[in-house]
């Protein structure tokens, strides 16, 4: 089962590298994706604590929803870019990937709740399955953003709008 929960002591900072903010409402500066945030100290956000103080409610409220975890302790066995830079491109990839992996499984797991025929939950069950091999690695991430794969899912789940209440 795919853990959902953001967990930024078991990853290196990836959304504070990979995204990309504008100076406004949310973010008191511009920071263009894969550059690290001029906070990132270590590992960590060095003013994590007093992130919405200081104009940055767009990091407080973002989610990664236990992507960016995963690709540091599974598809990359706990290595980071933090001890080895040339691992970032990769990373910063697979975490872009692994974004979309949850984001599907997410929206398949809330689709588990709808009165769908046994046709779509067996439909359901194959494309979750397909989302959640045993590991994921940089290879398999690459073939699954390559695959159709993600359109699949997409064309299944805008399928369910007839089921929804």
């Amino acid at each position: 089962m795919v853990d959902f929960t953001s967990d930024c002591k078991s990853c290196a900072a990836l959304c504070c590298v990979a995204l990309a903010f504008d100076k406004g409402e949310m973010f008191a500066f511009d920071k263009p994706a894969g550059v690290p945030c001029k906070h990132l100290n270590g590992p960590l956000c060095g003013i994590h604590a007093k992130l919405e103080s200081e104009g940055l409610k767009g990091c407080v409220r973002y989610q990664c929803d236990g992507a960016g975890q995963r690709v540091v302790q599974e598809v990359f066995s706990g290595q980071s870019w933090q001890d080895t830079p040339a691992l970032l491109p990769p990373m910063l990839e697979a975490f872009a990937q692994m974004r979309q992996v949850h984001g599907l499984l997410l929206l398949l797991t809330s689709a588990k709740a709808l009165p769908l025929p046994e046709a779509q939950l067996a439909e359901l069950k194959t494309l979750t399955a397909q989302l959640s091999p045993e590991v994921w690695t940089p290879e398999s991430l690459v073939a699954f953003e390559r695959s159709n794969l993600p359109k699949t899912a997409r064309a299944f789940l805008r399928s369910l709008k007839a089921f929804l209440p």
